[in-house]
Protein backbone atom coordinates (compact mmCIF):
# COMPACT_ATOMS: atom_id res chain seq x y z
CA UNK A 1 0.00 0.00 0.00
CA UNK A 2 2.73 2.43 0.93
CA UNK A 3 4.22 2.20 -2.77
CA UNK A 4 0.93 3.86 -4.21
CA UNK A 5 1.15 7.07 -1.42
CA UNK A 6 2.43 10.11 -3.07
CA UNK A 7 5.03 11.52 -0.74
CA UNK A 8 3.47 15.60 -1.69
CA UNK A 9 0.31 13.84 -0.12
CA UNK A 10 2.14 13.03 2.63
CA UNK A 11 3.72 16.69 3.32
CA UNK A 12 0.95 17.93 2.82
CA UNK A 13 -0.17 16.53 5.59
CA UNK A 14 2.59 16.74 8.10
CA UNK A 15 2.30 20.72 7.40
CA UNK A 16 -1.87 20.67 7.90
CA UNK A 17 -1.20 18.68 11.26
CA UNK A 18 1.67 21.25 12.55
CA UNK A 19 -0.09 24.43 11.14
CA UNK A 20 -3.64 23.19 12.41
CA UNK A 21 -4.80 24.90 9.00
CA UNK A 22 -5.28 24.55 5.67
CA UNK A 23 -4.50 27.90 4.92
CA UNK A 24 -1.50 28.20 7.29
CA UNK A 25 0.06 24.81 4.97
CA UNK A 26 -1.01 26.44 1.81
CA UNK A 27 0.96 29.26 2.56
CA UNK A 28 3.93 27.34 4.10
CA UNK A 29 3.92 25.31 0.93
CA UNK A 30 3.71 27.58 -1.76
CA UNK A 31 0.57 25.72 -3.49
CA UNK A 32 -3.11 26.38 -3.45
CA UNK A 33 -5.19 25.58 -0.26
CA UNK A 34 -7.14 23.07 -2.69
CA UNK A 35 -4.25 21.25 -3.55
CA UNK A 36 -3.54 20.73 0.05
CA UNK A 37 -7.35 19.50 0.25
CA UNK A 38 -7.19 17.22 -2.46
CA UNK A 39 -4.04 15.60 -0.85
CA UNK A 40 -5.47 14.71 2.04
CA UNK A 41 -8.68 13.21 0.54
CA UNK A 42 -6.57 11.15 -1.69
CA UNK A 43 -4.17 10.33 1.60
CA UNK A 44 -7.40 9.43 3.26
CA UNK A 45 -8.91 7.44 0.59
CA UNK A 46 -6.00 5.14 -0.15
CA UNK A 47 -5.84 4.71 4.04
CA UNK A 48 -9.54 4.27 4.48
CA UNK A 49 -9.77 6.30 7.51
CA UNK A 50 -10.29 10.26 8.39
CA UNK A 51 -7.37 12.00 9.29
CA UNK A 52 -8.85 15.24 9.63
CA UNK A 53 -12.09 16.04 11.29
CA UNK A 54 -13.77 19.45 9.48
CA UNK A 55 -15.62 22.08 10.94
CA UNK A 56 -16.41 25.68 9.88
CA UNK A 57 -14.34 27.06 12.21
CA UNK A 58 -11.71 24.94 12.44
CA UNK A 59 -10.02 20.90 12.01
CA UNK A 60 -9.31 18.50 14.07
CA UNK A 61 -6.87 15.75 13.96
CA UNK A 62 -7.94 12.34 14.57
CA UNK A 63 -6.91 9.11 16.36
CA UNK A 64 -5.09 7.95 12.81
CA UNK A 65 -4.36 11.45 12.05
CA UNK A 66 -2.27 11.21 15.06
CA UNK A 67 -1.11 7.87 14.59
CA UNK A 68 0.15 8.63 11.35
CA UNK A 69 1.97 11.57 12.38
CA UNK A 70 3.60 9.94 15.40
CA UNK A 71 4.77 7.04 13.61
CA UNK A 72 6.14 8.13 10.37
CA UNK A 73 7.31 11.65 10.91
CA UNK A 74 10.79 10.78 12.15
CA UNK A 75 11.09 8.71 8.90
CA UNK A 76 10.52 11.75 6.77
CA UNK A 77 12.51 14.01 8.40
CA UNK A 78 15.53 11.67 8.47
CA UNK A 79 15.01 11.32 4.64
CA UNK A 80 14.65 15.46 4.25
CA UNK A 81 18.26 15.18 5.96
CA UNK A 82 19.55 12.29 4.11
CA UNK A 83 18.71 14.80 0.88
CA UNK A 84 20.16 17.54 2.38
CA UNK A 85 23.31 16.01 3.32
CA UNK A 86 24.01 14.08 -0.52
CA UNK A 87 23.15 18.05 -1.83
CA UNK A 88 25.83 19.56 0.25
CA UNK A 89 27.95 16.80 -0.02
CA UNK A 90 27.54 16.74 -3.84
CA UNK A 91 28.45 20.79 -3.14
CA UNK A 92 31.40 20.49 -2.23
CA UNK A 93 35.23 18.76 -3.06
CA UNK A 94 35.56 16.28 -1.27
CA UNK A 95 34.99 12.30 -1.27
CA UNK A 96 37.10 9.72 -3.12
CA UNK A 97 39.10 10.13 -6.50
CA UNK A 98 40.60 7.18 -7.89
CA UNK A 99 42.88 7.94 -10.76
CA UNK A 100 44.38 5.62 -13.68
CA UNK A 101 47.66 7.94 -14.75
CA UNK A 102 50.85 7.58 -16.43
CA UNK A 103 53.75 7.81 -13.82
CA UNK A 104 55.33 10.80 -14.83
CA UNK A 105 56.88 13.74 -12.77
CA UNK A 106 54.69 16.44 -14.34
CA UNK A 107 51.36 14.30 -13.49
CA UNK A 108 53.07 13.59 -9.52
CA UNK A 109 53.19 17.58 -9.68
CA UNK A 110 50.31 18.41 -10.77
CA UNK A 111 48.27 15.69 -8.61
CA UNK A 112 49.99 16.41 -4.99
CA UNK A 113 49.20 20.00 -5.66
CA UNK A 114 45.29 19.33 -6.32
CA UNK A 115 45.71 17.08 -3.13
CA UNK A 116 47.20 20.22 -0.98
CA UNK A 117 44.53 22.33 -2.43
CA UNK A 118 41.56 19.78 -1.33
CA UNK A 119 42.50 18.25 1.69
CA UNK A 120 38.53 16.86 2.07
CA UNK A 121 39.58 14.57 -1.21
CA UNK A 122 41.31 11.01 -0.49
CA UNK A 123 42.99 10.02 -3.56
CA UNK A 124 44.31 6.75 -5.34
CA UNK A 125 46.31 6.50 -7.97
CA UNK A 126 46.81 3.28 -10.22
CA UNK A 127 49.63 3.54 -12.49
CA UNK A 128 49.23 0.29 -14.41
CA UNK A 129 49.63 -0.10 -17.87
CA UNK A 130 47.14 -2.89 -18.51
CA UNK A 131 45.32 -1.37 -21.80
CA UNK A 132 42.81 -3.32 -20.53
CA UNK A 133 41.81 -0.79 -17.32
CA UNK A 134 38.97 1.49 -18.45
CA UNK A 135 36.33 3.66 -16.52
CA UNK A 136 34.26 0.44 -16.07
CA UNK A 137 37.17 -0.45 -13.53
CA UNK A 138 35.94 1.81 -11.38
CA UNK A 139 38.22 5.11 -11.57
CA UNK A 140 36.84 8.51 -12.05
CA UNK A 141 38.95 9.70 -14.21
CA UNK A 142 41.77 8.57 -16.63
CA UNK A 143 44.78 10.45 -17.56
CA UNK A 144 46.08 9.25 -21.16
CA UNK A 145 48.89 10.41 -23.67
CA UNK A 146 47.68 10.38 -27.73
CA UNK A 147 48.91 11.70 -30.90
CA UNK A 148 46.23 12.92 -33.28
CA UNK A 149 42.52 12.18 -33.84
CA UNK A 150 41.38 9.93 -30.35
CA UNK A 151 39.47 6.75 -31.05
CA UNK A 152 35.96 6.91 -30.83
CA UNK A 153 35.16 5.48 -27.20
CA UNK A 154 31.82 5.81 -24.93
CA UNK A 155 33.80 8.14 -22.78
CA UNK A 156 34.07 12.01 -22.37
CA UNK A 157 37.54 13.26 -23.28
CA UNK A 158 39.30 16.24 -22.62
CA UNK A 159 42.51 17.47 -23.92
CA UNK A 160 44.32 19.07 -20.25
CA UNK A 161 47.90 19.37 -22.07
CA UNK A 162 50.01 19.33 -25.34
CA UNK A 163 54.09 18.77 -26.32
CA UNK A 164 56.06 19.85 -28.97
CA UNK A 165 57.55 16.44 -30.31
CA UNK A 166 60.81 15.46 -32.31
CA UNK A 167 62.16 13.01 -33.94
CA UNK A 168 65.52 11.98 -32.77
CA UNK A 169 68.40 9.73 -32.90
CA UNK A 170 72.16 9.14 -31.92
CA UNK A 171 75.11 10.74 -34.13
CA UNK A 172 76.34 7.32 -34.44
CA UNK A 173 73.24 5.62 -35.71
CA UNK A 174 72.57 8.76 -38.31
CA UNK A 175 76.44 7.82 -39.35
CA UNK A 176 75.66 3.77 -39.55
CA UNK A 177 72.39 4.38 -41.45
CA UNK A 178 72.41 7.65 -42.94
CA UNK A 179 70.36 10.49 -42.62
CA UNK A 180 66.45 10.28 -43.74
CA UNK A 181 65.18 13.15 -45.41
CA UNK A 182 61.55 12.43 -45.78
CA UNK A 183 59.14 9.80 -43.92
CA UNK A 184 59.33 7.65 -46.12
CA UNK A 185 63.55 7.02 -46.10
CA UNK A 186 62.45 6.89 -42.45
CA UNK A 187 60.20 3.93 -42.49
CA UNK A 188 63.20 2.03 -43.43
CA UNK A 189 65.03 2.71 -40.45
CA UNK A 190 65.54 1.23 -37.09
CA UNK A 191 62.58 3.18 -35.23
CA UNK A 192 61.51 2.82 -31.11
CA UNK A 193 57.90 2.57 -30.90
CA UNK A 194 55.40 1.81 -28.30
CA UNK A 195 54.13 -1.37 -27.27
CA UNK A 196 50.62 -0.05 -27.14
CA UNK A 197 50.42 1.48 -30.40
CA UNK A 198 48.22 -0.37 -33.18
CA UNK A 199 50.80 -2.86 -34.12
CA UNK A 200 53.33 -1.51 -32.32
CA UNK A 201 54.49 0.70 -35.04
CA UNK A 202 52.66 3.50 -36.60
CA UNK A 203 53.79 7.10 -36.20
CA UNK A 204 51.60 9.80 -37.17
CA UNK A 205 52.66 13.32 -38.95
CA UNK A 206 51.11 16.36 -39.98
CA UNK A 207 49.62 16.29 -43.16
CA UNK A 208 49.22 19.60 -45.24
CA UNK A 209 46.42 18.55 -47.31
CA UNK A 210 43.72 17.66 -45.29
CA UNK A 211 43.35 17.52 -41.37
CA UNK A 212 43.59 13.78 -41.40
CA UNK A 213 47.34 12.86 -40.31
CA UNK A 214 50.15 10.64 -41.98
CA UNK A 215 49.95 7.27 -40.40
CA UNK A 216 53.53 6.10 -41.16
CA UNK A 217 54.38 2.38 -40.29
CA UNK A 218 57.62 1.73 -39.09
CA UNK A 219 60.29 -1.12 -38.73
CA UNK A 220 60.80 -1.63 -35.20
CA UNK A 221 62.80 -4.19 -32.96
CA UNK A 222 62.53 -2.21 -29.42
CA UNK A 223 59.04 -1.30 -27.99
CA UNK A 224 58.56 0.01 -24.64
CA UNK A 225 55.97 1.96 -22.81
CA UNK A 226 58.42 4.49 -21.41
CA UNK A 227 59.58 7.80 -23.11
CA UNK A 228 62.68 7.63 -20.26
CA UNK A 229 63.53 4.04 -21.83
CA UNK A 230 62.90 5.11 -25.25
CA UNK A 231 65.35 7.92 -25.16
CA UNK A 232 67.86 5.78 -23.42
CA UNK A 233 67.49 3.15 -25.91
CA UNK A 234 67.96 6.29 -28.75
CA UNK A 235 71.04 7.75 -27.07
CA UNK A 236 72.81 3.82 -27.54
CA UNK A 237 71.75 4.09 -30.97
CA UNK A 238 68.99 1.48 -30.97
CA UNK A 239 66.88 3.21 -33.86
CA UNK A 240 64.99 6.98 -33.86
CA UNK A 241 62.42 7.92 -31.19
CA UNK A 242 59.95 10.13 -31.47
CA UNK A 243 59.30 12.09 -28.29
CA UNK A 244 58.55 15.06 -26.64
CA UNK A 245 60.82 17.58 -26.90
CA UNK A 246 61.26 18.49 -23.74
CA UNK A 247 61.87 15.33 -22.57
CA UNK A 248 65.34 15.17 -24.64
CA UNK A 249 66.44 19.08 -24.62
CA UNK A 250 69.45 18.44 -22.68
CA UNK A 251 71.07 15.89 -24.31
CA UNK A 252 70.56 17.13 -28.08
CA UNK A 253 72.10 20.12 -26.15
CA UNK A 254 75.04 17.86 -25.58
CA UNK A 255 75.15 16.01 -28.83
CA UNK A 256 74.04 12.53 -27.60
CA UNK A 257 70.83 12.81 -29.99
CA UNK A 258 70.07 15.11 -33.02
CA UNK A 259 66.65 16.22 -34.14
CA UNK A 260 65.72 14.75 -37.55
CA UNK A 261 64.20 17.58 -40.00
CA UNK A 262 61.65 15.92 -42.31
CA UNK A 263 59.40 16.50 -45.02
CA UNK A 264 56.69 16.24 -42.06
CA UNK A 265 56.55 17.36 -38.55
CA UNK A 266 55.24 14.68 -35.84
CA UNK A 267 51.97 15.07 -34.27
CA UNK A 268 52.32 16.53 -30.71
CA UNK A 269 52.12 14.27 -27.70
CA UNK A 270 48.40 15.23 -25.83
CA UNK A 271 47.40 14.33 -23.19
CA UNK A 272 43.54 13.48 -22.29
CA UNK A 273 41.61 13.12 -19.03
CA UNK A 274 38.47 10.55 -19.79
CA UNK A 275 35.47 10.44 -17.37
CA UNK A 276 32.16 9.65 -18.10
CA UNK A 277 29.71 12.15 -18.09
CA UNK A 278 29.50 16.09 -18.72
CA UNK A 279 26.12 16.60 -16.56
CA UNK A 280 25.75 16.38 -12.88
CA UNK A 281 29.72 16.14 -12.39
CA UNK A 282 30.92 15.52 -9.28
CA UNK A 283 32.86 18.78 -8.19
CA UNK A 284 35.63 16.80 -7.28
CA UNK A 285 36.37 15.76 -10.87
CA UNK A 286 35.39 19.19 -12.07
CA UNK A 287 37.80 20.62 -9.81
CA UNK A 288 40.86 17.94 -10.66
CA UNK A 289 39.99 19.03 -14.63
CA UNK A 290 40.22 22.73 -13.58
CA UNK A 291 43.27 22.09 -11.77
CA UNK A 292 44.66 19.98 -14.71
CA UNK A 293 44.67 23.09 -17.07
CA UNK A 294 47.74 24.27 -15.03
CA UNK A 295 49.67 21.55 -15.88
CA UNK A 296 53.30 22.97 -17.07
CA UNK A 297 54.01 21.95 -20.00
CA UNK A 298 57.43 23.18 -20.45
CA UNK A 299 58.51 20.44 -17.65
CA UNK A 300 60.03 17.40 -18.43
CA UNK A 301 57.46 14.40 -19.67
CA UNK A 302 57.93 10.92 -20.77
CA UNK A 303 55.90 8.61 -22.58
CA UNK A 304 54.12 5.54 -20.56
CA UNK A 305 50.54 5.11 -21.97
CA UNK A 306 47.37 3.23 -20.29
CA UNK A 307 44.86 2.96 -22.91
CA UNK A 308 41.09 3.58 -23.14
CA UNK A 309 39.19 0.55 -24.51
Amino acid sequence: MSGKIDHNWLQSFYCVYQCNSFVGASDQLGIPSSNISRHISLLEKQLGTRLFERSTRKIFVTEAGIQLYERTRHLTTALGEAFDDIKSNNSTVSGHLKLLTPDIPVLAETLTSFAVRYPSVSISCDTSLDSRLTLQDGFDVILSFNRGQLADKNWIATKVASWKSAVVASPELIEKVGLPNSINELSKRPCITTTTALNGTPWKFHSEKNDAPITLSVNSNFKVNSGSIAKQAAIAGLGFAILAEQVCEREIRDSKLQVIHLDKKPLELDLYAYYSTRTLQPPKIAALLEHLKGINVKANVSEPQPQIS
